[in-house]
C-alpha cells in the first residue's frame, strides 16, 4: 500500500505541474503509458499480493517497463506435515502468453531437494519437512528460458524463502541447577538470584520466544519476577536457624505465559547465610563448681558455656568476671576451641577461713551486627557459686620455736618444757608428738607423744654442751584412708534414651534433638565427648549429627517430608568417644519415630494403626465386621456339631425288620413288681441268626462261629433257654454291639393269689384258640407260629 501511496502521490504531482498545460484528454492519454502489473505469491497457504514496479526520484515521471521480472523474498512455515507438497509461491513473467513456450528454471539453495518448480506455471513446491532453527532461510535463483531454444528470455534473478516460525520449541534453562545465597533476617524483595531460560524459536516472529517465568515450589518464601526472572525473598524475618536451605522450582513458559504455550523449568537451591541475629544465652541461671583448698594458683576450676547459634564470628563469645565475693580468687579465659569459658584458681582458698564464693559472669559477642542492636544487649549473665573442700592439712605449733632452761646435772627425768600444736582441719584430730632423732642423736630428751611433754633422760653438763637445738614433729592421729585411682575402662553411652519424635511433614534442616552422653567412670571437668554418626549410616539421606564441641551433638532432618506407611521408625547409630586414657569409644543407637502432626507441628499420633486404619475403614466398622465373621463361624460350628449327633443305627436291619416289645408274663401281672422288660427286637434280627451281629460303625475282623452243640433256635419252645442262650452268646461274642440292652421277666408276679394270668401259658391249656393263621403271616410271625402252632404239631404226630 505504501508503494501505492508513493506512485499515486509522484502522478499527482506530475497531475499538479502539467496541468495548465495538457488538457484533460492529454493527461489520461498520459495516465494509459503507465502499466501495472500484480503478482499473486502463495504464502503459508494464504494468497498475498507483490506488486513490482519501478520508482523514481520524487518529483520524476515514472516509467514503467513491458515486463515484470523481479521477486524479493517468499515465506513457508516450518515443521509442515500436511499430506500434499505446500505451496511456496509462483514465478511469472510478462513475457508467459500461457502457450508453454516459456521454461522456468529453479537454482540455488535446495533447488531440486527441498524445493522443485513446475517448469511449465512456474509454481513452487517445498517437498520436506523445513526447521526454522536447522536454517531459516534459503537463497533460490529463478530463470525464464524458451523451451526450445534455452535462450533466456529475462535476466536471472534472485530472492529468498524464508522459514516462517512456530512454537515448537520449549525454553530451557542452560546453566541450571542454580544455587543462590541471601541473608537470614532480609527484607522482603532482596534480590537472591537471576535465572536464565532460552527459546530457540524466532524472538522476531509472534510470542514464541517470549517467555514469562513463575515459581512452582518456594512459596511463601520466595517470588520471581516474570520478566526478568530475579528471584527475591518474599517474607520477612528468614532465620537461618529454623531452616538454612530452601529448594525452588522456577518455570519459564513462552507465549507470553498464555495457555497453549510451552515450559521448562529448573531447580534454584537457595542457603540463607548467617548474620548475627542471636545473643548469647547461659542454659542456666546458676553454675556450681567446687575447689579443694589444697590447689595451687592456676589450676582449673570449672567451665561453664554461653550457647549462640550463629556461625564463625557471628557466634563467638568473650566472658568476663562482673562481681563477686571472689574477684580476688578467681579470674575467667576463653578456651578459643570450644568457645568455654575457663574458671582458675588465681590465689589459694582456705576452707576454715571461707568455704563459698560467688561470682556473676559475662558473656558477649565482640561482633554485633548494628541492624539488630534495637532487639536487646548481645550478652547475657549467669552466676557461679564456687564451694571450697576441706583438704588434710598438718597440725600446726602455737608457736614457731620453743626456748627451755634446765639445769645441769639434774636427775634423769627433769621437765624440760611443753610444745603444743593443733589441727587446723574441721575434724580437729588428737596429735602426736615425736622428736625427730637426727637432732637429739644421744638422746638426751624424751617426749611424750600425747602431750608434748619433754624430759631429760640423764644429767646434762653445760660445760660439755650449753645449748641442745632438738626438733619436735606433729601429726595427725586419724583414720587411714586408701583412695583407688579411677582407670577409664567404661564406654560413654547415651545420658537418656529416650525416643525422638518427628513430624511426617518437617522441614530440612530441622534441629530434631540435642544429645548428651554419661560415663561410668569418674567425671573431671576436662573429660569431654565427640560426637560422629557411625560409618555405616554416614552418608544417609535423613538425618545429619553436628558435634557441638561441648559433650553435646546436634541432630538434623536434611531430607523433606517422612511417611509412616513406608517406615514409622528409623535408628540411627552413632558413636561417642571419650578423652580418657585410654580412650573408649561405643556406638548407641538413637530411635526416631515418625508421628502425624497438625498444621502446628503439634503430634497427634505416632502409632501405625490408627493412619492405617483412617485410609480404608474406621474402628467401629471394622469391629462389627469381626463380629459378623465370628458370629458365622459360630453357626456353621453349631450346625456341624447338631449334623454329627443324628448318628444312623450302628446294627444293619433289613428294610422290612420290624421291631417288637414283647413282655411276657408268667402268671399274673405282676403290678408295680413287674418293672423289668426286654427288648426282643434284637431276638427277631434274622442277621443275627448265625450268631454274630454286624456292626456299621466297626467292621468285624472276624466272624464269631456258631457255638458247638447249639441246638436250632427256630425249634426251641421254652423262652427262657432262648433268652438265657442269646444273653451266653452276647457275652462271649466279641463283635456284638455293645449297646444291646436284654432285661428278663422270668416269673414275675410270685406270690399274687389270683394266679397267672399270662397268655402264653395257653399254649399247654385246653384253649380251643387256633393259631395257624401265624403260618400265613410270613417269616415276621415265624417264631410265634413255632410257640403257639407246636400243640397242633404235636397232637398230629401222636
Amino acid at each position: 500500500m505504501r508503494h501505492d501511496y508513493v506512485f499515486l502521490n509522484t502522478v499527482f504531482s506530475y497531475v499538479h505541474l502539467n496541468l495548465k498545460q495538457v488538457c484533460v484528454r492529454t493527461f489520461f492519454k498520459e495516465m494509459n503509458t503507465f502499466k501495472w502489473q500484480i503478482k499473486l505469491i502463495t504464502r503459508n497457504s494464504k494468497d498475498n499480493s507483490a506488486l513490482h514496479r519501478e520508482r523514481g526520484k520524487e518529483g520524476q515521471v515514472l516509467h514503467r517497463s513491458k515486463r515484470g521480472w523481479v521477486w524479493n523474498q517468499f515465506f513457508v512455515i516450518e515443521e509442515y506435515t500436511g499430506p500434499d507438497p505446500v505451496l511456496v509461491g509462483r514465478l511469472h513473467s510478462d513475457v508467459d502468453s500461457g502457450d508453454g513456450n516459456i521454461k522456468y528454471i529453479l537454482s540455488g539453495e535446495g533447488a531440486g531437494t527441498i524445493f522443485v518448480i513446475d517448469d511449465k506455471t512456474g509454481n513452487i513446491h517445498a517437498t520436506k519437512t523445513l526447521d526454522r532453527e536447522e536454517q531459516a532461510q534459503y537463497t533460490l535463483t529463478a530463470q525464464a528460458v524458451n523451451r526450445e531454444t534455452n535462450k533466456p528470455l529475462e535476466p536471472p534473478s534472485e530472492f529468498i524463502v524464508k522459514v516462517q516460525d512456530i512454537n515448537d520449541n520449549p525454553p530451557e534453562f542452560l546453566h541450571g541447577p542454580y544455587y543462590g545465597r541471601v541473608a537470614e533476617m532480609s527484607n522482603v524483595g532482596t534480590s537472591v538470584i537471576k535465572v536464565t531460560a532460552t527459546d530457540a524459536d524466532d524472538p522476531t516472529y509472534g510470542n514464541s520466544a517470549r517467555l514469562v517465568y513463575s515459581i512452582l515450589q518456594g512459596q511463601p518464601y520466595f517470588s520471581v519476577e516474570p520478566q526478568t526472572g530475579i528471584i527475591r525473598t518474599a517474607l520477612p524475618n528468614m532465620d537461618r536457624e529454623a531452616r538454612q536451605e530452601y529448594d525452588v522450582v522456577i518455570q519459564a513458559k513462552d507465549m507470553g505465559g498464555h495457555m497453549g504455550g510451552l515450559s521448562g523449568t529448573t531447580q534454584v537451591k537457595i542457603t540463607l547465610t548467617d548474620v548475627n541475629d542471636n545473643p548469647p544465652k547461659f542454659a542456666q541461671g546458676v553454675y556450681a563448681m567446687a575447689v579443694s583448698e589444697d590447689k595451687v594458683p592456676g589450676e582449673e576450676v570449672g567451665r561453664l558455656k554461653a550457647r549462640d547459634p550463629d556461625l564463625a564470628e557471628n557466634g563467638l563469645v568473650d566472658y568476663r568476671i562482673l562481681e563477686g565475693d571472689g574477684m580476688n580468687l578467681f579470674e575467667i579465659t576463653k578456651d578459643s576451641e570450644t568457645q568455654e569459658a575457663v574458671i582458675k584458681l588465681k590465689k589459694p582458698v582456705d576452707f576454715e577461713t571461707k568455704r563459698s564464693y560467688t561470682l556473676k559472669v559475662e558473656a558477649s559477642n565482640p561482633h554485633v551486627d548494628p541492624r539488630f542492636t534495637a532487639w536487646g544487649p548481645y550478652k547475657d549473665t549467669t552466676i557461679v557459686k564456687i564451694s571450697v573442700e576441706d583438704a588434710d592439712e598438718p597440725p600446726t605449733f602455737i608457736a614457731p620455736g620453743y626456748n627451755f632452761e634446765v639445769e645441769e646435772n639434774a636427775a634423769a627425768g627433769t621437765l624440760v618444757g611443753r610444745v603444743h600444736a593443733k589441727d587446723t582441719d574441721i575434724m580437729n584430730n588428737p596429735i602426736r608428738y615425736m622428736i625427730l632423732r637426727y637432732t637429739d642423736l644421744e638422746e638426751f630428751f624424751t617426749i611424750n607423744t600425747e602431750d608434748g611433754i619433754i624430759k631429760t633422760t640423764r644429767p646434762l653438763d653445760r660445760e660439755a654442751q650449753a645449748w641442745h637445738n632438738i626438733s619436735v614433729s606433729a601429726a595427725e592421729i586419724g583414720r587411714s584412708l586408701i583412695a583407688f585411682l579411677d582407670v577409664n575402662d567404661n564406654a560413654p553411652e547415651f545420658a537418656t534414651q529416650n525416643e525422638v519424635l518427628v513430624c511426617e511433614n518437617v522441614s530440612p534442616g530441622k534441629l530434631i534433638e540435642t544429645v548428651s552422653a554419661t560415663d561410668k567412670d569418674e567425671m573431671a571437668h576436662r573429660q569431654h565427648f565427640h560426637f560422629s554418626l557411625a560409618p555405616e549410616v554416614a552418608n544417609n539421606h535423613s538425618f545429619s549429627l553436628k558435634d557441638n564441641r561441648d559433650s553435646t551433638a546436634s541432630i538434623f532432618v536434611i531430607r523433606k517430608g517422612f511417611s509412616r506407611m513406608s517406615q514409622d521408625v528409623y535408628h540411627l547409630p552413632i558413636e561417642i568417644n571419650d578423652n580418657g586414657v585410654p580412650p573408649m569409644s561405643s556406638t548407641n543407637t538413637l530411635i526416631i519415630r515418625v508421628c502425624s502432626c497438625d498444621s502446628k507441628d503439634t503430634i497427634l499420633s505416632c502409632n501405625v494403626e490408627p493412619f492405617i486404619l483412617s485410609a480404608g475403614l474406621s474402628t467401629g466398622a471394622l469391629i462389627a465386621i469381626l463380629a459378623c465373621i465370628v458370629i458365622l463361624l459360630a453357626i456353621v460350628v453349631l450346625f456341624v456339631a447338631l449334623r454329627r449327633q443324628k448318628k444312623e443305627p450302628l446294627i444293619v436291619f433289613e428294610e422290612e425288620d420290624i421291631r417288637e416289645n414283647i413282655i411276657t408274663y408268667d402268671d399274673e401281672g405282676g403290678g408295680e413288681e413287674d418293672t423289668e422288660a426286654f427288648d426282643i427286637a434284637t431276638l427277631q434280627n434274622p442277621d443275627g441268626a448265625n450268631g454274630f451281629l454286624p456292626r456299621k460303625d466297626i467292621k468285624p475282623e472276624l466272624q464269631y462261629p456258631m457255638r458247638p452243640g447249639l441246638r436250632p433256635i427256630g425249634n426251641s419252645v421254652d423262652v427262657d433257654d432262648f433268652i438265657k442262650t442269646r444273653i451266653s452268646d452276647a457275652d462271649n461274642d466279641p463283635t456284638a454291639p455293645p449297646y444291646d440292652s436284654i432285661q428278663i421277666y422270668g416269673y414275675e408276679g410270685r406270690g399274687s393269689i389270683a394266679g397267672s394270668l399270662s397268655s402264653l401259658e395257653s399254649v399247654t391249656t385246653d384253649s380251643d384258640l387256633d393259631y395257624d393263621y401265624l403260618q400265613s403271616w410270613g417269616p415276621r410271625f415265624k417264631k410265634l407260629a413255632d410257640l403257639y402252632g407246636t400243640k397242633d404239631s404235636a397232637d398230629d404226630n401222636s
